[in-house]
């Protein structure tokens, strides 16, 4: 934990004391974390000072400080400064740490303002429409701070190929819920196999990838429902995604576990990895090898996809 007692931060919110919070805001002294292949990003309501002292202990590959939804208009001001001291105070944490701040025009660009000062890894800009407004938040947010992107318009579904103008913008976040709205589609479609489901996630994913973005599926809302939980981890995953977005404990331990890469997938590609290598000293770039069958270079490409993301995937 953060801090052993927090009677004093759960005084100043219950006496919404929005100036005491100033005093504990201090300069940063934590390392910027980086994940290469994150499984699992948990919101973490950045108002409920319980959940935000355990941010050094999560098991989740992201924490998603969160100033947006899920905190109401009264308390938004306090969540980003409990935000602030919390960012300012943690010293280490195995979670990349996110804050996803209100749209830019409501609350936006203040937000930033101080949070550029406690050095989160990463802020998310929710509602963004295209690339103009991906530029002001880059604008607004340090160099030295990540800018991720929630795609939850029909705008910049639309505009996704033209939204990673920079080496900072890394990730991208599916809200499903938001972008059905926006398309004026019902969100009763939301389930497995439903073909325009499917395309929305297929798109998101192929573009995301082909950009050079790491795209983390949509948070499934029905959060006692675990069993359709992994349905949808089990499912994505055949589709190519190895992250999702998480609102309980329990679910990050269902999408860390679904999407290692497991060790006899990493022992396979270790092998044929080395087997090509040997063959390809001899000229020999396709072959037929005894214990896997044909193997040639688009093979051997992805086995060595398969190792680098077995380096960031054994945290559960």
């Amino acid at each position: 934990m953060i801090f052993e007692d927090t009677a004093f931060l759960n005084e100043l919110l219950e006496k919404r004391n929005i100036y005491g919070f100033d005093d504990y805001i201090k300069e940063p002294g934590r390392v910027k974390k980086s994940i290469q292949n994150p499984k699992s990003a948990l919101m973490v309501s950045a108002h409920q000072i319980k959940h935000m002292n355990r941010l050094d202990c999560l098991k989740a590959d992201i924490a998603m400080i969160n100033l947006e939804d899920g905190v109401s208009s009264e308390l938004k001001p306090f969540a980003l400064k409990l935000a602030a001291v919390f960012l300012s105070h943690i010293k280490t944490s195995d979670s990349m740490l996110v804050v996803r701040i209100n749209p830019l025009g409501e609350g936006g660009e203040e937000e930033i303002g101080l949070l550029n000062r406690v050095k989160p890894d990463a802020i998310r800009v929710p509602k963004i429409k295209n690339a103009e407004d991906v530029q002001k938040a880059l604008t607004l947010i340090d160099d030295d701070i990540d800018v991720h992107l929630s795609i939850e318009t029909k705008e910049a579904f639309l505009n996704l190929e033209k939204l990673k103008i920079d080496k900072r913008v890394t990730f991208f976040y599916l809200g499903i819920l938001d972008l059905l709205s926006s398309l004026d589609i019902p969100q009763g479609i939301l389930k497995i196999e439903n073909p325009t489901i499917d395309y929305i996630l297929t798109r998101f994913l192929v573009v995301s990838k082909a950009v050079g973005a790491y795209p983390v599926s949509f948070v499934y809302q029905d959060y006692k429902n675990l069993e359709e939980f992994e349905e949808w981890c089990r499912y994505e995953r055949e589709m190519g995604y190895s992250a999702k977005g998480c609102i309980s404990p329990s679910q990050v331990e269902i999408a860390n576990r679904i999407f290692k890469i497991y060790d006899n997938d990493i022992e396979k590609a270790i092998y044929i990895v080395r087997r090509f290598e040997e063959m390809r000293k001899k000229g020999i770039t396709g072959f037929v090898d005894e214990n896997y069958g044909f193997i040639d270079e688009p093979i051997y490409k992805d086995a060595l996809n398969i190792i680098k993301k077995g380096k960031f995937s054994t945290k559960l």
